[in-house]
């Protein structure tokens, strides 16, 4: 017999579940949304079955590690492991709610750390290990973004250049029998193979999100072995679970931040979709596969933000940064434009580059990344609080 407070448990993991498919779906697939290659509804089905696959497979790394290596086992009993999910999905549904995909977690971490802090049960050798790695990631992804748009995206651009176009990608031949699928009327051979080999780095990204943020979802519920239950594992019946709602937050308010990650930060075209998604995931996947708990969401923004950094920076060099000769124009959107002819490090683009909106949008970084201070400290702080003086 469930218990009535392990339901209410699971009802709370669902919660969090929830609010991280709205953020983590909007990561994984807002660049390939925003360029058009696919369709929302349909992200968010693909998005499902990554996500249980990820997080069956590598996802077991990252529920040990948050479920029993941050603060010991045997901290999380039933009644603490509800009321730290319930801060992680507080601060999650705050950043949804504004459109902003939170790096949710840091949030689950923040909201462990507090129960940590308040029992004196916190491992500051976990935690050390895990915020260094949270301050290198988006460092990494920064400078492969910058570098690829500053010194190779101009020439991938310019050799393999992707062109989307109008009309659909595919249609239907009905002259036989059998209806048999068929590239559209203004489709190339190209644009199809780019546009699959896209949608198959988003599903690769969401099995990134799902390595790493199932055991958001879930892992205070299988460490404190509540889900031990009817001859189930708890940590299989925990990954079902948290893929479940996280695939139901998918099909509903991720809508909004595949919006925010899409059309708010940059427009993005194939080339640098394709580009953004396998550094993101690559970076997430490997740390999800080591067990640390990172976020999808700062490997995605900041590749993308390097991108912009770095294709602005082709119009200075680096001496004549250094010697303040030279200044950088980052409202120049080159990622859209057409670029015949690569110039040379330091010189100018062409006019119809340089008149182009803005590449990198200032307002939209700042917003994404005061959300991802504001939500895991909140989290966290919270979760201190209540445990300080509510002992369970």
């Amino acid at each position: 017999m469930v218990s009535a407070i392990l339901l209410v448990g699971i009802v709370v993991a669902v919660f969090v579940g929830f609010n991280i498919g709205g953020s983590s779906t909007g990561i994984a697939w807002g660049p390939a949304v925003g360029a058009g290659v696919i369709g929302k509804t349909s992200a968010a089905a693909l998005m499902s079955i990554f996500v249980f696959i990820g997080g069956w497979t590598v996802g077991r790394n990252v529920i040990d590690t948050m479920g029993g290596d941050i603060v010991p086992a045997e901290v999380f009993t039933l009644q603490a492991s509800i009321v730290v999910l319930f801060f992680i999905g507080l601060g999650m549904l705050l950043a949804n709610l504004f459109g902003v995909p939170v790096p949710t977690s840091m949030t689950a971490v923040g909201a462990i750390a507090g129960l940590g802090l308040a029992t004196e049960t916190l491992d500051m050798v976990v935690m050390g290990r895990i915020v260094s790695w949270w301050v290198v990631t988006p460092i990494i992804a920064f400078w492969i973004g910058g570098i690829v748009g500053r010194y190779v995206y101009p020439h991938l651009d310019r050799y393999f250049e992707i062109r989307q176009s109008e009309g659909p990608l595919l249609t239907l031949e009905r002259s036989g029998l059998v209806p048999t699928p068929a590239m559209g009327p203004g489709t190339t051979g190209k644009e199809l193979t780019t546009t699959i080999l896209i949608v198959v780095i988003a599903c690769y990204m969401a099995f990134g999100a799902g390595a790493s943020n199932v055991a958001n979802a879930v892992a205070p519920l299988v460490g404190s072995g509540a889900l031990d239950v009817g001859g189930y594992d708890g940590t299989d019946l925990g990954i079902a679970i948290g893929a479940l709602a996280i695939s139901l937050g998918g099909f509903t308010i991720a809508r909004r931040t595949m919006e925010a990650v899409g059309n708010d930060l940059t427009e993005l075209p194939l080339l640098a979709a394709l580009i953004v998604a396998v550094t993101a995931a690559s970076i997430t996947t490997f740390l999800s596969a080591i067990g640390i708990p990172i976020s999808l969401v700062m490997a995605t923004v900041m590749t993308i933000v390097g991108l912009g950094w770095g294709r602005a920076s082709r119009t200075a060099s680096i001496a004549g940064l250094a010697r303040g000769e030279d200044t950088l124009e980052l409202s120049t959107n080159v990622l859209t434009q057409e670029t015949p002819d690569v110039p040379k490090i330091g010189q100018e683009e062409p006019d119809d580059v340089l008149e182009a909106d803005d590449l990198v949008r200032p307002d939209a970084v700042a917003r994404f990344v005061a959300f991802w201070i504001i939500g895991p400290s909140a989290s966290a702080g919270l979760a201190y609080g209540f445990f300080l003086f509510v002992p369970l």
